[in-house]
């Protein structure tokens, strides 16, 4: 009977988030993400981004904003390509809590929205949508998902965002688990 109703929440959660986006406007994915690393500035467009994360051919634009950031390509493709497996309505609850509140509030430190209003909202619609495709979620597909024409994010900080997703994502799994298995 437990079983049963945490699976009927489950798809009554879902079913009501997806209403939500269903029944709202359209929401507009990024076009371009805007990196920040110390003054420097550069404008990359998400198809860029994610031929770069595709094939490894690197745009003018984004060479030239590494070369500057003194940062290897290789390296920024791997952050942006590192997977965190999570449920997407596992995520989509988990960020609803406080502990995921307080990641989302420390994510958009690093990734936010042109005006940094609206940071939680955004983040949650990424994360979720991202994970919802296939169970599991990029720092690429999070920038493709974001639901603001521009993305700005903190370059120097980026690392940082793939570690305290995980680690959260982690604890509240294994929080989880121990909960269940005490029931």
């Amino acid at each position: 009977m437990m079983k049963i109703s945490r699976s009927l929440t489950g798809i009554v959660t879902l079913l009501t988030f997806l209403g939500i986006i269903l029944w709202t406007n359209p929401v507009q994915a990024s076009e371009t993400v805007i990196f920040k690393y110390g003054f420097l500035r550069e404008s990359i467009s998400v198809p860029e981004l994610t031929n770069f994360v595709q094939t490894g051919q690197l745009s003018r634009s984004l060479k030239a904003y590494l070369k500057m950031a003194n940062r290897k390509p290789e390296e920024m493709r791997n952050l942006l390509t590192q997977e965190i497996e999570v449920d997407g309505v596992f995520l989509y609850d988990m960020l609803r809590t406080i502990p995921g509140e307080f990641l989302l509030d420390e994510v958009s430190k690093v990734i936010h929205t042109p005006t940094n209003r609206a940071n939680r909202q955004s983040l949650r619609s990424a994360f979720v949508s991202s994970a919802l495709e296939d169970n599991k979620i990029t720092l690429m597909e999070v920038m493709q998902n974001y639901p603001t024409g521009d993305v700005h994010v903190e370059g120097e900080l980026l690392a940082d965002v793939y570690r305290k997703i995980d680690g959260v994502v982690k604890r509240v799994r294994n929080f989880n688990l121990s909960f269940n298995f005490s029931l």
